[in-house]
């Protein structure tokens, strides 16, 4: 019976042990400060970047004109080793992601990238004058645009085909 007394003390002790841990466990999720929000992407200005890739590109470079304020340009970057791909990215007012993507890569391989996966629907919209096709099914909805001249301009993001939208309404097509 020795022995049945040193098992009870052991298996005591780790309930005892087990009880500390779980307290400081507890002591140090309440006690150290945590942030449950989103951080705050910072704004970036295009402006530059953009006057570079409408004097590079081939085609005429997309960017917004009067948006609102509270969308927030979040990425630029202008490749012309890479297809000649103009990207500008942005946080539209309800906090999702809107890309605006270009390049002369071949449509199909740059669709799918631009889109992360999306296909065409049978669904077409005329912005401005320009018929831009849907696609959806992909990490992003999007808008296309395919000009005759051998580039193609993807509105795509985590936003609403409203908010994509507004976007397309906002585009100026522009060379330098």
């Amino acid at each position: 019976m020795a022995g049945s007394n040193g098992k009870q003390k052991s298996v005591r002790s780790m309930i005892l042990s087990l009880g500390v841990i779980v307290i400081a466990a507890a002591s140090v999720y309440l006690f150290i400060p945590h942030d449950d929000h989103a951080p705050d992407i910072k704004r970036v200005d295009y402006r530059v970047e953009l006057l570079t890739a409408r004097r590079a590109a081939p085609y005429a470079v997309a960017a917004p004109e009067g948006l609102p304020e509270a969308w927030k340009p979040t990425s630029v970057r202008y490749r012309a080793d890479q297809d000649n791909r103009w990207h500008l990215g942005f946080q539209d007012p309800e906090g999702q992601y809107v890309a605006i993507e270009q390049s002369t890569q071949k449509r199909k391989d740059f669709i799918d990238d631009a889109s992360q996966g999306g296909h065409a629907t049978k669904v077409t919209q005329e912005i401005d004058g320009r018929t831009w096709t849907r696609y959806t099914g992909g990490r992003y909805d999007a808008l296309v645009l395919e000009d005759a001249k051998g580039s193609t301009t993807v509105v795509a993001g985590t936003a609403s085909f409203g908010q994509l939208t507004k976007m397309a309404q906002a585009l100026e097509l522009k060379k330098s």
